[in-house]
């Protein structure tokens, strides 16, 4: 029997994978790479070529050395013959190697942790929002690479320019490989610019809101799962941030000093729990009665929003006093008082409406995103 020709291909946008072996289709081994100037390892995305038809198995013989060896149980591969429909293959995993087989239906397939979401639709979705009357781009400077750091003002123009709003921000992709916070934001959006919708025309009457959709545009580029160019976790780097290290944060949290924040929220991806959930800022010396209430109704609006979102699993709850402030959302909770919440995806399924096809994508990402807009604007009378 001839075996086919195969190639596999990473050097795109968000690309990785180190290929050990692809001498036969049955038994392709592969090693997840770690972020460029870290030792995290968990993203994977890839395109092989030549096996149309073809019986694959696939070997990702480091899965059990990964930053997350937990999240492979239960977890399926994202995948695709065309790049814009994903859908998912199911694993074994054995506790040392992640194990997967598909037979492709076309020449070419990809492969991703979770559904991508390029630079190119980054840009794009900075482009369309800044088409709206709503909304101000303002470039706040730029990363260690060089490329845009970007955050859209969206306020309503007719209002005067000393309206007393409050002040809502809300930035997604801290870790670039939780690719399904800004597919979040993406909803977010979409729905806070749509003139017809009600919730979206009530919220800014009172409100206006501050958003980064990538707070990591050279970790994502790069293809690393956590870390940004320079191996800085964003997302401890709230405290002190310096210039040379970590910009991104630095240059978001000036703009908060400069505008106020009422409400933070701060998208993210868990790589174990098959859960919605959000985290709060129980933890930190600033907690009040006044924020425990916030917190609950806004978590009781969202549960009647969206039964993708839940309270019954998420991260234990943090003691008195031990936050760390380092975290964006404990530091923005601690430095203005307000309500902030670090919310939480899952990169398997949601365990509540699992999908078998494709367990929680982007589109069900966007739709979580578009859902928020309630709760916010159920407790956004409230916040001051």
């Amino acid at each position: 029997m001839t075996l086919p020709t195969l190639a596999i291909t990473s050097r795109f946008d968000a690309g990785a994978i180190d290929v050990v072996s692809l001498a036969d289709p049955r038994d392709i081994q592969l090693r997840i790479r770690p972020d460029n100037a870290s030792e995290f390892a968990q993203w994977f995305h890839f395109a092989l070529h030549g096996a149309a038809g073809v019986p694959l198995r696939l070997r990702f013989v480091n899965a059990g050395q990964c930053a997350y060896p937990k999240g492979w149980e239960g977890y399926r591969i994202a995948a695709s013959h065309d790049r814009q429909h994903w859908f998912r293959i199911d694993t074994a995993y054995d506790g040392a190697e992640l194990s997967a087989e598909i037979t492709p239906q076309t020449n070419t397939v990809w492969f991703a942790y979770f559904e991508p979401y390029s630079h190119e639709r980054h840009l794009d979705l900075i482009g369309s929002a800044a088409s709206s009357e709503l909304v101000t781009l303002q470039h706040l400077g730029t990363t260690l690479d060089g490329r845009d750091m970007t955050l859209l003002h969206v306020r309503e123009p007719a209002l005067p320019a000393d309206a007393a709003l409050k002040q809502v921000w809300l930035i997604a992709r801290q870790h670039p490989g939780e690719t399904m916070a800004e597919w979040f934001v993406e909803g977010f959006l979409e729905r806070l610019l749509d003139a017809d919708d009600p919730v979206s025309r009530r919220l800014l009457q009172t409100c206006e809101f501050h958003v980064v959709p990538n707070m990591n545009p050279d970790g994502a580029v790069r293809g690393n799962l956590r870390t940004n160019g320079a191996g800085a976790n964003l997302n401890r780097e709230w405290l002190e941030p310096a210039a040379e290290r970590s910009p991104e944060v630095l240059l978001v949290r000036q703009s908060m000093l400069q505008t106020g924040v009422d409400l933070f929220l701060d998208a993210h991806g868990d790589e174990g729990l098959p859960y919605n959930f959000v985290v709060g800022t129980d933890g930190i010396e600033g907690f009040s009665p006044r924020v425990q209430a916030l917190q609950d109704d806004f978590k009781a609006a969202w549960l009647a929003a969206s039964p993708d979102f839940q309270v019954a699993h998420g991260y234990p709850l943090a003691r008195p006093s031990t936050g760390n402030t380092a975290l964006a959302t404990n530091w923005v909770g601690q430095r203005f008082g307000c309500l902030a919440f670090t919310i939480e995806m899952p990169f398997k399924d949601n365990a509540n409406l699992p999908d078998p096809g494709t367990g929680w994508s982007g589109e069900r990402s966007k739709k979580l995103g578009a859902s928020v807009l309630q709760p916010v604007l159920h407790v956004s009378g409230q916040l001051r």
